[in-house]
């Protein structure tokens, strides 16, 4: 049987540190190849904010605001309010990085516009996904504390595992928007034909963070189901 002592230091926290490692790994990835696109200007001189306004236009949507946040790398798409944000790196760039991810968040606007599914999907999880992150760990412990309780234990590793779902519903959501984001900017002339490729390098970049994080959780997971997934006697 794994007490507390067993949760916190088994050696099959390596699986842990597995998932902490490929996402420090994927998170200076994505930050090394947006500064280095973001060193290059487009030749059209069009700023993020431009590029997603030209984009919402072009796409026929005209109920989705843009505005701009603090941060770096912040840029999010609110389906709730229907409100583009684009961080201060994005939103007055004229990089080809800067606009692959404003672009990006487009590919976000038109999948809500059309009705995507995967989207709606996603966003009806979000609530679920956010109520099982908290109690999961909570449920484990109150199960050890009260004398192995299988019941409260497995009811908390099947709470972790609505957020693996959110990811895993997550990752088509963000391959489908980038797929979008490259189509609208190569047919719509806001980068060139040779500066497509390096939107698409920043978007891919982008992407491997979400597969890190997926595989992170999977592998926190495991690692619960290792430890109390079964009924452990002494």
């Amino acid at each position: 049987m794994y007490g507390l002592g067993g949760f916190f230091f088994d050696p099959t926290y390596f699986l842990v540190i597995i998932g902490l490692v490929l996402s420090m790994a994927a998170s200076a990835y994505v930050n090394s190849t947006f500064r280095k696109y973001d060193q290059i200007k487009s030749k059209n001189h069009v700023t993020g904010t431009q590029a997603a306004q030209y984009i919402l236009q072009n796409q026929g949507i005209g109920n989705v605001g843009v505005q701009q946040i603090s941060g770096n790398l912040t840029d999010n798409y609110n389906s709730g309010n229907k409100l583009l944000s684009l961080s201060e790196s994005t939103a007055q760039s004229t990089s080809v990085a800067a606009i692959g991810v404003a672009a990006h968040e487009c590919g976000h606007a038109v999948q809500d516009h059309t009705g995507y599914s995967p989207l709606k999907l996603r966003a009806a999880i979000v609530p679920v996904a956010n109520i099982g992150s908290m109690a999961s760990f909570p449920l484990i412990l109150l199960g050890l504390f009260l004398g192995q309780n299988q019941l409260l234990i497995n009811l908390g590793i099947f709470a972790f595992s609505l957020a693996l779902l959110f990811q895993l519903v997550t990752l088509p959501v963000e391959f489908n928007a980038s797929r979008r984001a490259l189509q609208i900017l190569g047919e719509g002339g806001l980068l060139t034909e040779d500066e497509v490729p390096m939107a698409r390098q920043v978007l891919f970049a982008a992407a491997l963070t979400y597969v890190a994080a997926a595989t992170a959780t999977f592998l926190q997971l495991l690692r619960l189901i290792l430890l109390f997934g079964g009924n452990r006697r002494d």
